[in-house]
């Protein structure tokens, strides 16, 4: 039974406490709420895109804040959506995305790696590590088309689980200027090049998001993109969901650990690295920026 209100349970917490459909409902949306209120992010005249890959996080985003702010005629919400050109799986997204957002009379913004690049995720992975020249190309459309949008936030659909993993890998690889960008809000200050990264799921679980995109019917689409097998986060992964069954709770205590050293890390960090790529003027802190690097090497071996 509910521990609230005595009905048929669907969701069991760490905690032990079970919770029907309405409760868990109010639940996880007071906790998206308390992680927007408490981290600030989201803010007075806010224009605020959301990475939309048709999956079940960035849904669920999309949905919580377009009904948060419907009657909030200062904060505007808009979707952008990155077509990598992965056959059977981006695809099949395109088109539940589109009907998604009309439904909800959301603007909503396609951008494709073959426009863009001349070519899709496809006919280039082959011999490579499909993540590394795709994590590059994506984030830096997103943040080019969030400028264009004129967009003062992105918010992505990233939970708790994705921020466990990136924490322990970063840590792996001794990656300490990486953790120190990493949080609710992405970045350690503003900087005109970036249109800053907002997580409202940030310490909502996947097992969560999954419940709750089911019950409220968000997707149809629970698919995961067929390269994340080959990559080095789904090995992270696995060993955290391991340890997940094993000691429940162990991926909270990771971020919520992680949290009270943050502004330490944020603090020790030095600033003002970012100088602007010498090819396209995109901000970096490297000479060539990443994008330009990979779509150098990619040029270099066809």
């Amino acid at each position: 039974m509910c521990n609230n209100c005595k009905t048929k349970p669907v969701y069991k917490l760490n905690s032990g406490e079970q919770l029907c459909k309405n409760c868990f409902f109010k639940y996880f949306e007071k906790k998206v709420r308390k992680t927007i209120r408490v981290h600030k992010l989201i803010e007075k005249k806010d224009e605020i895109a959301v990475a939309v890959s048709g999956g079940k996080d960035s849904l669920t985003v999309l949905d919580l804040l377009s009904n948060i702010y419907k009657e909030n005629k200062n904060i505007k919400i808009k979707a952008l959506m990155i077509d990598e050109g992965i056959d059977g799986y981006r695809d099949e997204c395109i088109t539940p995305t589109k009907e998604f957002c009309k439904e909800r009379n959301i603007s909503l913004e396609i951008v494709s790696y073959k426009k863009e690049f001349g070519f899709n995720l496809d006919q280039v992975v082959e011999g490579r590590k499909p993540c590394s020249v795709c994590g590059v190309l994506r984030r830096n459309l997103l943040n080019t088309y969030a400028k264009k949008l004129k967009v003062k936030k992105l918010a992505t659909g990233h939970n708790l689980d994705d921020e466990a993993q990136t924490i322990i890998m970063n840590q792996f690889r001794k990656n300490i200027e990486a953790s120190a960008r990493l949080g609710p809000m992405n970045g350690i200050e503003d900087h005109e090049g970036f249109v800053r990264r907002i997580k409202p799921l940030y310490f909502m679980s996947e097992k969560e998001i999954m419940t709750y995109a089911f019950l409220k019917s968000l997707t149809r689409n629970f698919k995961e993109c067929p390269y994340n097998k080959e990559s080095y986060r789904n090995q992270v992964r696995e060993m955290l969901n391991n340890f997940e069954e094993l000691y429940p709770g162990t991926k909270y205590s990771i971020v919520s650990s992680f949290m009270e050293i943050l502004p330490a890390l944020q603090k020790q960090e030095k600033k003002g690295k970012i100088k602007s790529c010498i090819k396209c003027q995109e901000p970096s802190s490297q000479d060539v920026c990443q994008k330009c690097t990979v779509l150098d090497q990619l040029k270099f071996s066809q």
